[in-house]
């Protein structure tokens, strides 16, 4: 709920600043086009159409700056997913992104894991 009243402020901040122009860099069919996936959606109003593309697009620029911050691609100035899997993981506020964003293992940790979880499960019968 929090994160929800902060990007409103932000959001409604950014509108009065861009009053004239509805400028967003998501492109509005794609995000039409996901909104109406839901069954719950039948018609898009305009004014939410933007002001969800606006809030998505400046959540995902608040990610990325707080991963960048937080994470270690900061010496090579770069961003990498690792450093947004860590946010998802260790920020309160991303938890939500958890199973979204997991921390990526090599397969063949993969499959050690896989070996031990079906030797445990074997045991157990």
């Amino acid at each position: 709920m929090l994160l929800l009243k902060m990007a409103s402020s932000v959001v409604e901040e950014k509108l009065l600043e861009n009053a004239g122009s509805r400028q967003v860099s998501l492109p509005i069919s794609r995000v039409k086009l996901i909104m109406k996936s839901s069954p719950d959606v039948s018609s898009i109003n305009q004014d939410a159409l933007f002001l969800t593309a606006k809030a998505t697009e400046l959540f995902v620029q608040y990610l990325a700056s707080y991963s960048y911050k937080k994470g270690t691609g900061k010496e090579k100035k770069t961003l990498i997913y690792s450093d947004l899997a860590k946010a998802a993981e260790e920020s309160e506020q991303f938890q939500f992104l958890s199973d979204i964003l997991p921390q990526k293992i090599l397969a063949s940790e993969y499959l050690a894991l896989l070996e031990e979880a079906q030797t445990d499960g074997g045991e157990s019968d």
